[in-house]
């Protein structure tokens, strides 16, 4: 698979697409993106990573933002019920799919400019507006007959950061980035080798900045405008990272890059838009982290299945780190 990828400097592949954009690599209709670097042989080789049976659980609770989720979004809810008379109990959940850890799908962010996401598919076709039905294409179910799964990297730039005499500065609810060369830096303490179709999950630090906030500090944050987060910068350097080795990257805080984007692009629109690779945010790393460092190993076994929902935007992961 890896000598079918082009070279990041290939890009873009649909000339008259917008920029870095792979449109077509896998098919016009194609729905899985760079979910399709995880084929056969790549999970078969994954699966060497389970040695001990430990599992991991990297799922924030769909309530952990209470009633005050960041970017506005809606609140989970939860109503539990007795089905009477019988001695038997059903419940409803409403939520927003990206109020808690989720994978941000294909439908989520387009090229902000261009107003276009993965493939060429148009506001009109997701929405079914001016004349177009609406259709399916791009939902997040597509992911679901196999999920995402395959071998996870732990790149913990919080804990290698907090070894470091003196620790570079870092606010988590300040726009700032994390630099592919630290990155690299990360991996080589850790001794981390990266292998193509890897998905990469990194740890910024953001939970335990979030678990310490009040709550009035936590509405001074969502007060803002815009919200401002350190995230992984946006260069040229970072997306042929990126675009070179994994099938899917994700991280532990609401926005996975710098936010407000600091370049005249996001890497959301690249990402989602231009080459079809999930983005996963609000991953609850602390107990990943804490073990890869006990057992000085950060790579693992790592299964996510996506709730089957036809069109759906994002979803909850209901993934699993095994070691």
């Amino acid at each position: 698979m890896a000598h079918k990828i082009p070279k990041f400097s290939e890009l873009p592949l649909d000339k008259n697409g917008p920029h870095h954009n792979a449109w077509g690599l896998y098919g016009k209709d194609d729905q899985l993106g760079t979910l399709n670097r995880l084929t056969d042989d790549i999970v078969k080789a994954a699966s060497s990573e389970i040695q001990t049976g430990i599992r991991i659980g990297l799922d924030w609770p769909l309530d952990a933002q209470k009633d005050i989720p960041l970017f506005g979004r809606q609140a989970f809810h939860k109503e539990v019920y007795q089905k009477t008379p019988r001695i038997v109990n059903d419940d409803v959940w409403t939520f927003n799919t990206q109020s808690s850890t989720q994978w941000d799908g294909f439908r989520h962010f387009g090229y902000q400019k261009e107003a276009i996401f993965y493939n060429n598919t148009t506001l009109d076709q997701i929405h079914g507006t001016n004349g177009v039905p609406a259709t399916n294409t791009l939902g997040i179910g597509a992911w679901a007959a196999k999920g995402i799964v395959g071998r996870g990297i732990l790149l913990d730039y919080h804990a290698w950061r907090l070894a470091q005499t003196p620790p570079p500065p870092h606010n988590a609810f300040e726009t700032g980035s994390i630099s592919v060369a630290d990155l690299r830096r990360v991996a080589e303490a850790q001794k981390t080798e990266i292998r193509f179709g890897d998905i990469l999950l990194v740890r910024s630090g953001y939970m335990q900045a979030y678990a310490a906030l009040s709550r009035a500090e936590i509405e001074a944050v969502r007060a803002k405008q815009p919200l401002t987060f350190t995230g992984v910068e946006q260069s040229e350097a970072m997306l042929e990272f990126l675009w070179s080795n994994f099938s899917a990257a994700g991280g532990d805080h609401p926005s996975w890059e710098a936010w407000p984007t600091r370049r005249e692009y996001a890497l959301h629109e690249v990402m989602l838009g231009g080459w079809g690779m999930p983005i996963g945010e609000l991953f609850d790393l602390e107990a990943l982290g804490r073990h890869c460092g006990e057992v000085g190993r950060w790579s693992f076994f790592l299964t996510s299945e996506v709730v089957n929902v036809p069109g759906g935007v994002a979803s909850p992961p209901n993934a699993l780190a095994i070691f």
